[in-house]
């Protein structure tokens, strides 16, 4: 089966994620918040690395040691889960910015940036899945249903649009390499599958899956196609380039 990359949510966040992934046959490499919460887990085929999500260098390390331990990769998933960062930025306070940055924008950029580098180098079929879970921001609830529902912070709304035009600025870069494919996957607060990460991870598998079998390199325009997360996937692949 395949070897994955996880980026994203750090175990032991993203156990139950991570879990989902291995249960279907894959190996998975991921970051986790300690060496401790890193070493727990390899029994499952789960393994992962600490890092700092604020270097460039140790963004590549973490490709690194992902390709040495599972000897190759197959896919990479970048999950920004928004409700997990709810949790850690509340409040739009002056001294959480810098982290905020560091956590939910700077590890993507570099992590991502770094990984279509390797996959360069390599020029190896991968797969990479973009996969956003949405919280309301401000903004949004104003129009809005919901009754009692707190809004995402700035700083968290502010992330997630930024992990959104990064996932659509990345799946242009199929348009040069055939050997790359690229999903990306919303999953509104709305989603019945939202607080369920088992499903989420299922619908990722199955999405790979399907991806992995198509005989035609991806167009812009397809790759660059959100899909719903628990819906079918909108491959739109063409008979000819």
């Amino acid at each position: 089966m395949s070897n994955t990359l996880l980026i994203g949510k750090d175990l032991p966040d993203g156990l139950a994620f991570a879990e989902a992934l291995a249960d279907s046959g894959r190996s998975v490499f991921g970051t986790a918040k300690s060496e401790a919460d890193a070493a727990k887990f390899e029994s499952e085929k789960i393994y992962a690395t600490t890092w700092n999500k604020s270097s460039a260098v140790s963004a590549h390390s973490v490709i690194i040691r992902a390709e040495t331990k599972l000897e190759n990769l197959d896919e990479a998933i970048f999950y920004f889960d928004a409700s997990t960062f709810c949790s850690q930025f509340e409040l739009d306070r002056t001294e959480d910015i810098s982290n905020g940055i560091d956590s939910m924008i700077s590890g993507f950029l570099y992590s991502s940036n770094e990984l279509l580098k390797r996959i360069d180098q390599r020029k190896e079929k991968i797969s990479v899945l973009f996969l956003v879970k949405e919280y309301p921001s401000k903004y949004e609830l104003i129009s809005s249903k919901a009754v009692g529902l707190v809004p995402a912070s700035t700083i968290v709304s502010t992330a997630q649009a930024a992990f959104c035009a990064l996932a659509e600025s990345f799946s242009t870069n199929v348009a040069d390499r055939d050997y790359l494919s690229v999903v990306l996957a919303k999953c509104s607060y709305s989603n019945e599958l939202y607080k369920n990460e088992d499903a989420i991870a299922d619908w990722t598998v199955s999405s790979l899956n399907t991806v992995r079998t198509m005989k035609n390199p991806q167009t812009v325009k397809q790759a660059g196609t959100w899909n719903k997360v628990g819906g079918k996937l909108q491959t739109g692949f063409a008979l000819f380039r």
